[in-house]
């Protein structure tokens, strides 16, 4: 039994194996990053709140050569700021067509979609899937997206998600022990 199905279940091969030529993971932020829910003050502050656990496995894919991209349909400073620390490469927001700024994008960095894997929890993330060769849709994602993806976490959105698949890039890549060991 490999390392990651230890931990979180089965993974199929095919998946696997295409975790092996990943070069971009693109992610959406509310339900994925976080777990959906958005906080609003009084006074218009916004808080939203990001697992640390998720954030060790976007700097250790990145450390790893993958580059870590963010797209999403609303525009904050605090995922322009948490974005930045964990070193993702390239940070969009407030793009309604997720599946046109993939496309930019990927054509700007040369890349296939066999070269892309995409992380969602809802239908605007469906143009993400259809420019991915992996399609990942966390637990709690909603119905009509859990049927286009090929891979769907253990973990819920912003509940450790991101790092499950960030866990299986790095163990395809042969970098798990690794990187376990590191302090990014």
């Amino acid at each position: 039994m490999s390392t990651i199905e230890s931990l979180y279940g089965p993974v199929s091969q095919d998946i696997y194996e295409a975790c092996k030529h990943l070069k971009l993971l693109v992610l959406d932020v509310d339900g994925v990053l976080s777990d959906g829910l958005i906080y609003l003050g009084n006074n218009n502050e916004e808080f939203k709140a990001f697992n640390t656990k998720d954030g060790y496995g976007i700097k250790a894919v990145a450390a790893c050569g993958v580059d870590v991209a963010v797209i999403t349909g609303r525009t904050s400073s605090i995922v322009q700021n948490r974005m930045q620390a964990l070193n993702a490469k390239f940070i969009i927001q407030g793009e309604e067509d997720k599946q046109q700024a993939l496309q930019t994008l990927m054509k700007e960095c040369g890349l296939s979609p066999k070269e892309v894997a995409s992380v969602g929890d809802d239908m605007p993330d469906a143009g993400l899937f259809a420019l991915s060769a992996v399609k990942v849709a966390v637990q709690d994602a909603h119905p009509q997206l859990l049927q286009q993806a090929n891979f769907v976490t253990k973990n819920k959105g912003g509940r450790g998600a991101v790092r499950e698949f960030c866990d299986l890039i790095l163990q395809s890549k042969g970098q798990l022990e690794y990187i376990h060991g590191a302090s990014l």
